[in-house]
Parts: structure tokens; C-alpha cells; sequence
């Protein structure tokens, strides 16, 4: 692994102070915005009609929580060679007039969406916004020009028709505008992984028989908000016969003796998002356990041993399992088991790494990208497995990973037990050679671990 030079001082650290420069903020928005301009300029489009929260945080650095984020109800209109412009739910408007200065006032503006169809063609809402951003084009002299659109509903996209707009797609630019992260991305995308570094060490504190997988994901969301986190997007907790097949969402299950369980933390810090999986075993581990573990942890070493700039998602897909070898019909079927997939504002970006469709469309991987690599083996025993994934920073000569809780080994949690024959054996020395007595025997037991597990 390479080492990054770093961009930040007091790295890790959350908060702004006047003694050191830390994450330069405004360079950050700048930049930002820059970069989808760049895109933009590149492309056939004449402008960028923007609904998804990502990019509508990405190009005017505003966001008003995690509220907004299912509901379409804010829109950014970004036009070749000028500002963006903003329209925003009721006050919110007037909130970023005041306290947001990086854009011009007038570009911050109260707008009625159709919101996802809950404001219907009736209501006149639908067509007032395509009204309204066909008014904006011809102003820019844009008329006529293709309008990008990264996601909207049928009502939005009928109504831009209506007013004489030429939509089409738009995401492909914002993806390749998000494609390369800035070194002040790279900091943020290391500082929220730490927060679920700090998640999963009181995890594997919680981790014993008698706690429910939704005990774990409170925990791990008011440990997140605690620390900064502005948005937990999904803790799942899997565990026991759950493991096998991967469900992908957490249960009011009882952790039992010997469980393998498994954790993915997906949230975000200053709008850079994690996705963060983790294995565990509970009070003990079985053959079949181990080897799932190691399987799935050299199935990872495998292809973040092959990242570095101009290598390509095929010759990574290609160290994964087929879908045959995981006991599946079809690559589709058990698709996001073996998996990589780019993070930034998003949880998917470029790039996108499976053996669906890397394997005939490869990308080349380039220095600044950031991308998380995840596998799973399920185990012999039919009913337990492994899940483990890393976040990686292409660098000039490697990769770095910023995911730092420890993954090598499988470690075991809630292993707290002291064993009869122990107290037996060492009370007959206590009585042949003036040892220490029972209750000093007790409190200095040796816990035996299983061969070839860490704790």
C-alpha cells in the first residue's frame, strides 16, 4: 500500500479552529462545482436539470437533511457557463440567501415540485416547473439545446415535454464529474470511515448472546449521530441462520452461542457517505465458520491487490467467484456478493465492478478514484457466512485503504466464559504449591480461543 500526502491538518479531526488549516471548505465547493461545469461543457447537453440530493448538494453545497432525500422536491437548474440555480422547499430559500454567499442570492429561490406525483397535473404545479426552467433556457439562450435530467418522475419529465424541452439523460455527466475525487473529498471519505471505525469497536463490545440485531443498529446510530454523522442511510445486522442467504436488512433476531454475524454501516459525514461491512462470531467459532472467513477475506485481498491506475474492473471481476462456483443460477441472481462499486456524495459511482458486466464492458481505474470492494462465502454448515468490505484510494503507485477496523483475521466477540477443568487444575496447584486462592483462580483464568482466531 502507498501512503497519501496528506491535504488536511489534525487529520480526523471534526471541527474548524483558527490555529491550522484543515478542510478548506470553500475550495472544496468550488471545486465541486467546477467539475460538473467541466463535464457539462464536454457533453451535447446545454444544461443540467438536477433532483437527486447528491448532486444537488455537489454543485450548490446545500442540503436541508435527511428529509429531502426520497422526496424530489428541491431542483437545481445548472446551465452551460453560469451559475446554478436553486429551487427550494418554502424558507429553506431564504435560509441559504442568508447564510450560503458562495452563490448569488437571486440564485436561491422558493419552487413547488411535483414531488415523486403527489403534486398531480391538476394541481398545475407539474406544469409551472416546466414552465419555468423553459423560461430559464431561452434566458441563458439554451432554447432548443438537449436538457439533462438525472432523475425525475413521469409528471416532470411529461411537463418539460409539454413546454417544449428536449430532455434527456443528464446522470452520466454528474457520475463523470464525480468519477475523480480532489484530495479534500479523499479527507472527508477518510474521516467518516472513521466514525465507523469507532461503530464497530462498540459493536464488537455489544456482541453476546442475548442482544437483538435491532439493539445493534440503534446503538450504531446514535453512536453515528453522536459523532457527527448527518445521515445513517442503512445499518444492516445479519446473523445466524440469516447469514445464509444474505438478506440485506436487519430483524428483531436473538444472537445465540456461536452465531457468525455480519454488519454493513452506511452513512454519511459532511455529505461523504460509507459502505462497510464486518464479520464477527460470537462466544465461539466453528471449522466452517473459519474457512468462510478466509475464503472471503482472500477473495478481497485478491482484487485489492490488483488496484492501481490503468488496471481494469475486468481483471478484478475476474479473481471473483462465478456465480456457479457460489452455488447460483446466473451472475444476476447473486449479484452484489462479489462486488465493487465507486463512493463519494453517493453510494454508487464510478466505478462499477461485478462479474454482471465488467467482464465485457471494463473501465480503467485512475489515480483519486474511491471505491469499496465487498465479498461474501457462505459457509459449509449451510446457515452462516462472511461479509467483508474495504474502501480504497487509487493512488499513483497502489491504493490505500481507509478502512481501518481490523479484518484480517475473524475475530470473536462475547467470549467471556472460564471453563471447570480450569478451576480444578489450578486449584490442585494452589494446594500443592501455595498458589494463589479460588478467587484469585477465577479472575486470572486463561479464555482459550479457537486455533487460528484473533480476539
Amino acid at each position: 500500500m502507498s501512503t497519501r500526502s496528506r491535504s488536511v491538518g489534525s487529520p480526523d479531526a471534526t471541527r474548524a479552529v483558527d490555529w491550522e488549516q484543515r478542510i478548506d471548505f470553500p475550495r472544496l465547493r468550488s471545486a465541486r462545482v467546477n467539475r460538473a461545469r467541466a463535464a457539462l461543457e464536454t457533453s451535447n447537453l446545454g444544461a443540467l436539470l438536477l433532483f437527486d440530493p447528491n448532486n444537488i448538494r455537489y454543485v450548490t453545497s446545500t442540503h436541508i437533511g435527511e428529509w429531502a432525500r426520497d422526496k424530489n422536491a428541491r431542483f437545481v437548474l445548472l446551465p452551460r457557463n453560469a451559475d446554478p440555480i436553486l429551487w427550494d422547499f418554502g424558507s429553506a430559500a431564504r435560509h441559504h440567501q442568508l447564510f450560503a454567499p458562495w452563490l448569488p442570492p437571486e440564485n436561491f429561490r422558493a419552487g413547488v415540485a411535483p414531488m415523486r406525483g403527489a403534486m398531480s397535473i391538476e394541481t398545475g404545479v407539474p406544469d409551472r416547473l416546466g414552465a419555468r426552467i423553459a423560461h430559464e433556457l431561452r434566458e441563458f439562450d439554451l432554447e432548443g439545446e438537449p436538457l439533462g435530467v438525472d432523475m425525475a418522475d413521469l409528471l416532470t419529465i411529461e411537463a418539460l415535454q409539454r413546454a417544449g424541452v428536449h430532455v434527456t439523460d443528464g446522470s452520466q455527466v454528474m457520475l463523470e464529474a464525480r468519477k475523480i475525487k480532489t484530495a479534500l473529498e479523499i479527507a472527508l471519505l477518510d474521516q467518516s470511515a472513521g466514525l465507523v471505525d469507532a461503530v464497530y469497536e462498540e459493536i464488537y463490545r455489544m456482541l453476546r448472546p442475548g442482544v437483538y440485531e435491532h439493539e445493534i443498529v440503534a446503538r450504531a446510530h446514535q453512536l453515528l449521530f453522536e459523532m457527527g454523522s448527518e445521515q445513517v442511510e442503512a445499518v444492516n445486522a445479519v446473523s445466524g441462520d440469516r447469514c445464509n442467504p444474505h438478506p440485506h436488512v436487519f430483524s428483531d433476531r436473538l444472537l445465540r452461542p456461536g452465531d457468525q454475524a455480519f454488519f454493513d454501516i452506511i452513512h454519511s459525514f459532511m455529505g461523504y457517505r460509507t459502505c462497510y461491512y464486518r464479520t464477527f462470531n460470537i462466544g465461539g467459532v466453528s471449522p466452517s465458520q473459519l474457512d468462510a472467513y478466509k475464503q472471503c477475506r482472500e477473495w478481497l485481498d485478491a482484487a485489492i491487490a490488483l488496484v492501481r491506475p490503468s488496471m481494469t474492473t475486468d481483471k478484478i471481476a475476474e479473481v471473483w467467484p462465478t456465480a456457479d462456483e457460489l452455488g447460483f443460477p446466473d451472475e444476476e441472481t447473486c449479484f452484489g456478493l462479489q462486488f465493487g462499486h465507486g463512493i463519494g456524495v453517493g453510494l454508487y459511482e464510478s466505478p462499477m465492478i461485478s462479474r454482471v458486466h465488467s467482464l465485457e464492458h471494463p473501465v480503467e481505474l485512475e489515480e483519486g478514484m474511491v471505491f469499496a470492494l465487498e465479498t461474501y462465502c457462505a459457509a459449509t454448515d449451510g446457515r452462516s457466512a462472511a461479509r467483508i468490505e474495504e474502501e480504497v484510494v487509487v493512488t499513483a503507485t497502489g491504493c490505500d485503504v481507509i478502512t481501518r477496523f481490523p479484518a484480517e483475521e475473524l475475530l470473536v466477540a462475547g467470549r467471556s466464559y472460564v471453563r471447570g477443568a480450569d478451576l480444578v487444575k489450578r486449584g490442585d496447584e494452589a494446594q500443592h504449591d501455595g498458589a494463589p486462592g479460588l478467587a484469585d483462580t477465577v479472575a486470572s483464568s486463561a479464555v482459550v480461543e479457537p486455533a487460528g482466531v484473533s480476539r
